[in-house]
């Protein structure tokens, strides 16, 4: 919401000389997100100047330059030329002379131009920063507006902070001049002149006829009628300064007011061309198959769902999204319908994301607007179109309205102060709850307290409290407090209030808070106001533990064995699609095809939960790949989302009361299965090339050595075996099993596919590694202890063994460890051979063997007698021939 500060102080009596900065930083502190503020960078000097005289000169290029004469308010005129002819002697114009800075940082000075020396220029609409009046002419002010010599920086509020502030969705009121001007009221403890404050000259019957059919959708509807307007006639000035100002375009004088009022009281209006509309105007639901023509000229299928306006011809408008073009106002519009409602901001939230269509309308409405808005919102646009385009308000008005009252709430007088741990005082509470329009009395004798949160208890205080009328629209404001549409401001019953921090409090919200619901909503309210940085931060004593769990221990550890090898941790939404899982070669009856479906997804390409990590992390490579990090080695821990089979739909337990053990329980049984994963990605070289030598790339047997590392820190030692299997290369492709070679598969690590390196921008021979963590973790012992290191020496043992092409090494490894004995404190394979000396079908295994005693240095049979026990087993299981020589 962009807020002019000139505009904020016609309804908040500032401090004079307070910038656009410090009004941003109050509001700040009162708990708005002031985004930017944007200072003017006009100076002057700029004045008004009334045209003496002028001659039209032409030029060789064809253009018709005037050398004018001004009257600016000193004894000789100032001569200036100007190249626009849309003015005439004795008319007031906007001079700037030389020294002056016009928006866009354009510095004025005398020169020479066309014969003549020029001492500044007379000055456009989009030159002083105004926004093209079409006409690409100077500006011309009423006569009488002004007198020559005048500073029209002041006149025309052309110096002006401009306020961006985003507005949060439980602050849609703050979509207004009215509600940012509420809370600098409140921020600077000064009245609040609310441009609601109106008098309202309609009948509350008789209007154009409407019929609502879904009260629900729409409890309040409110027409005037204004006829014989001047749809031709021009905006005045102070208003398209404004509404360019806050970022919208001025059109017509029929939009331009209704999108005026909308920014100054925060109400959605919407105007029909009277003589358009056929029969009475019904609020309903859309019919299957219904279309509408919106004013964006797109015509748009309509939604069962959706909420309409309609008349006998059919649909003319989305309500609260967009109208119709079939009863726009245009420039032969003479009488106008003027609709102000108030709508269910979730049937509008849903018919903006349904159609995509999000508007200034929707935006306002999808944060409720106030329900006692809509009758002086449309009498302030007819009494608009009445001053500015010579209209005739019509007497008759129509008003339904079923929007019930808020609901009083009660709780105790310290709550906020308890909820805070903050010393807020009895007085304080109060006066900010009245300050945001909140009508506070006390609570009946025999009322029920809200539940309390522990905290400060505030002291007792004799609080008085004078009576105070009720403000609202048509209504002069109560001292002390700003007015309120819908709510007052009052404390009591206008009596000296004995109040003690446990006494009850019964308040009601205004009509414009609709989020003050709960005592904590309450709470929140006084504690901004008393001021956040106000309230100390005091960090509660934890309470007594066993530390980290095993798991969060584990993980630790993996982590930092990872970070220690090179690897740096990455972070990534967990969302995919099915482009993912085509880029990754899945074939169409993978499992990790079937996902989760999200029902609002960020982005329609990715509307499921990941089933494997891969699918985002292999997104993270490909972006720091493709901005020049070709050398990559991430990794991520994260949930995986596995949907049951026949999984019924979770229930929706009723918030009335606490759901039982059942429900619950139902809740959780729909949950997907979430286990706990993580990945690894390697990309580019593992060593850079440099002085030292070449680099060495990254490769398949770094994969899966990082996933032997990290099987290591959780204390697991699982069965590796070749397996085929997307996204990685066929033989290439490493598979970890716990408990066993039949047991459960907790992963896989390898090098990726080629096709799968160029779906994704990534180097070839790109690797990755996706294990079950949680898997892994459960599988490791409960302690992990350090292994007793000896101080004996090494006996070191090589054997080559011959066995069959299609023994697994790993198998070998195995049967050689289970042969050595206790002796055996480390058995690798160094080397893989086959060739014409083996034979065909045959290769042979090269293991290193290292033996060491606890307690001794070991003899020279002890350890040949180890080796031979290790040899013999792998002949007795795989057929193995020791290989000499």
């Amino acid at each position: 919401m962009r807020v002019p500060l000139s505009w904020l102080r016609e309804y908040v009596d500032l401090p004079a000389g307070v910038t656009g900065r410090d009004v941003g930083e109050k509001l700040i502190r009162a708990g708005l997100e002031v985004e930017t503020v944007e200072e003017s960078d006009l100076t002057g000097p700029l004045v008004v100047g009334k045209v003496l005289t002028f001659e039209d000169e032409p030029q060789k290029n064809g253009k018709t330059i005037r050398w004018c004469s001004l009257d600016i308010g000193k004894d000789e005129p100032q001569w200036v030329v100007c190249g626009a002819n849309n003015f005439a002697v004795g008319d007031l114009v906007v001079v700037v002379l030389p020294g002056a800075v016009l928006p866009g940082g354009f510095a004025i000075s005398a020169r020479k131009t066309y014969g003549h020396i020029s001492n500044g220029m007379i000055c456009s609409s989009a030159e002083l920063g105004l926004g093209d009046d079409g006409t690409h002419g100077i500006v011309v002010l009423e006569p009488g507006e002004a007198t020559p010599g005048d500073d029209a920086i002041e006149l025309l509020a052309l110096a002006d902070d401009v306020l961006d502030i985003a507005v949060t969705p439980d602050r849609g009121y703050c979509l207004s001049i009215r509600g940012v001007a509420r809370e600098a009221a409140t921020a600077y403890g000064v009245a609040l002149k609310d441009p609601a404050q109106l008098a309202l000259d309609g009948s509350g019957s008789g209007g154009y006829p409407v019929r609502v059919d879904d009260a629900e959708a729409c409890s309040v509807f409110v027409t005037r009628t204004v006829t014989g307007i001047d749809a031709k006639a021009l905006s005045p000035r102070w208003m398209q300064k404004r509404l360019l100002a806050s970022g919208m375009r001025p059109i017509s004088i029929g939009v331009d007011v209704t999108n005026y009022v909308m920014l100054e009281l925060g109400q959605p209006i919407h105007g029909y061309d009277k003589a358009r509309l056929s029969g009475e105007i019904v609020v309903r639901r859309a019919n299957a198959g219904e279309k509408l023509m919106t004013l964006d000229d797109q015509t748009r299928e309509l939604d069962v769902e959706d909420l309409l306006i309609t008349d006998d011809s059919g649909a003319i408008g989305v309500a609260g999204v967009m109208g119709g073009a079939s009863t726009e106002i245009s420039d032969a519009t003479t009488d106008v319908v003027i609709e102000a409602a108030h709508f269910d901001p979730i049937v509008i939230a849903r018919a903006s994301r349904r159609h995509k269509l999000s508007s200034e309308a929707s935006r306002r409405f999808e944060r409720e607007v106030d329900p006692l808005l809509p009758r002086y919102a449309a009498q302030r646009v007819a009494d608009l179109l009445a001053e500015y385009a010579a209209g005739t308000i019509l007497p008759d008005e129509t008003v339904v309205d079923t929007h019930p009252s808020p609901a009083p709430v009660n709780f105790r007088a310290d709550h906020a102060a308890r909820v805070a741990g903050a010393p807020i005082t009895i007085a304080d509470t109060l006066q900010h709850l009245r300050s945001v329009g909140c009508t506070v009395d006390r609570a009946a004798a025999d009322a029920v307290p809200a539940p309390l949160a522990a905290g400060v208890h505030a002291p007792a205080l004799v609080i008085d409290a004078p009576a105070r009328p009720a403000a609202g629209p048509g209504r002069e404001e109560a001292e002390g407090g700003p007015a309120a549409v819908g709510g007052s401001a009052t404390a009591g019953d206008g009596s000296a209030v004995d109040l003690a921090g446990d006494d009850l409090l019964t308040v009601t919200p205004p009509s414009w808070r609709p989020d003050l619901r709960d005592p904590n909503d309450f709470a929140e309210e006084v504690i901004r106001l008393f001021g956040f940085d106000n309230v100390p931060s005091i960090l509660p004593a934890a309470p007594g533990g066993q530390g980290l769990t095993v798991s969060q221990r584990r993980r630790r550890r993996v982590a930092t064995a990872l970070v220690g090898a090179g690897l740096t941790e990455v972070v990534s939404y967990p969302f995919t699609g099915e482009a993912d899982f085509d880029a990754m070669g899945f074939p169409a009856d993978d499992p990790r095809r079937t996902t989760v479906k999200l029902v609002n997804p960020i982005s329609d390409e990715e509307p499921s939960m990941q089933t494997t990590l891969l699918a985002t992390l292999l997104r993270t490579a490909e972006r720091n790949v493709g901005r020049g990090a070709t050398d990559l080695a991430i990794f991520q821990t994260g949930l995986v989302f596995l949907p049951k089979a026949q999984t019924k739909p979770a229930p929706l337990p009723s918030v009335a009361h606490r759901p039982s053990d059942a429900e619950i329980q139902s809740l959780y049984d729909a949950l997907p299965d979430q286990p706990l994963h993580i990945g690894v990605v390697l990309t580019g070289s593992l060593t850079p090339t440099g002085w030292w030598g070449k680099g060495r790339p990254a490769g398949w047997a770094d994969a899966v050595q990082i996933a032997r590392l990290i099987s290591s820190a959780v204390g697991v030692e699982p069965v590796v075996t070749n397996v085929e299997l997307a996204p990685w290369h066929p033989g290439r492709c490493a598979q970890f099993a716990i408990d066993g070679p039949n047991g459960k598969v907790v992963g896989h690590a390898g090098e990726l596919h080629p096709k799968v390196c160029q779906a994704f921008g990534l180097p070839t021979r790109s690797s990755a590694v996706e294990l079950d963590l949680e898997a892994l973790i459960a599988a490791g012992p409960e302690s992990i202890t350090a292994h007793p290191f000896s101080s004996y020496p090494v006996a070191k043992e090589d054997v080559a063994l011959i066995v069959a092409a299609d023994v697994a090494a790993a198998d070998v490894q195995a049967a050689l460890a289970e042969g050595a004995g206790n002796l055996l404190e480390s058995v690798r394979l160094f080397d893989v051979y086959t060739g014409e000396q083996i034979g065909e079908g045959k290769k042979s295994l090269a293991f290193a063997l290292r033996f060491r005693a606890p307690d001794r240095t070991l003899k020279e049979n002890e350890v040949a007698d180890a080796r031979q026990a290790a040899v013999q087993v792998t002949v007795d299981r795989f057929n193995a021939v020791q290989r000499v020589g």
